[in-house]
């Protein structure tokens, strides 16, 4: 049983902190009732994710269905934690918009060409940290 000494929730500054430190997480969209997960790579300003995308099913479903969800995740031999963040995402379409995308240190972890941004805005940021301890006795 989970007791507040080994779970712990973590301040919406805490979540930042994760996301900002680190840049692979899981994009999560659902359209017509189906949902897919994707491994993407990130950059986080303290205010919004954006990621970078090339035409195919992730891009058609972010401009399909807006509402997604996005999660990090780590651990260490004594301890894990997790972010989930709930939002909007939207295409940056201003020229504007991608000079700017272009300058921050967002670049593909596998050699192809991604030219499309996405910008996701949050509605929610959840953590929790947990401490990792032996499992108690069953019986």
């Amino acid at each position: 049983m989970n007791t507040p000494a080994n779970v712990a929730e973590l301040s919406e500054e805490e979540c930042w902190e994760r996301l900002t430190a680190n840049s692979l997480g899981r994009l999560a969209t659902a359209v017509a009732g189906d949902t897919d997960i994707f491994p993407v790579n990130y950059y986080a300003d303290g205010k919004t994710l954006l990621i970078r995308t090339a035409p195919g099913t992730k891009l058609l479903e972010l401009t399909i269905h807006h509402d997604v969800a996005f999660e990090i995740d780590g651990y260490t031999d004594d301890e894990a934690w997790s972010v989930i963040v709930k939002g909007v995402a939207a295409q940056l379409e201003s020229q504007t918009e991608i000079d700017e995308a272009d300058r921050q240190p967002l670049v593909p972890w596998i050699p192809t060409l991604k030219y499309r941004y996405v910008r996701i805005t949050p509605l929610s940021i959840s953590g929790r940290h947990f401490r990792r301890d032996a499992e108690p006795e069953r019986y």
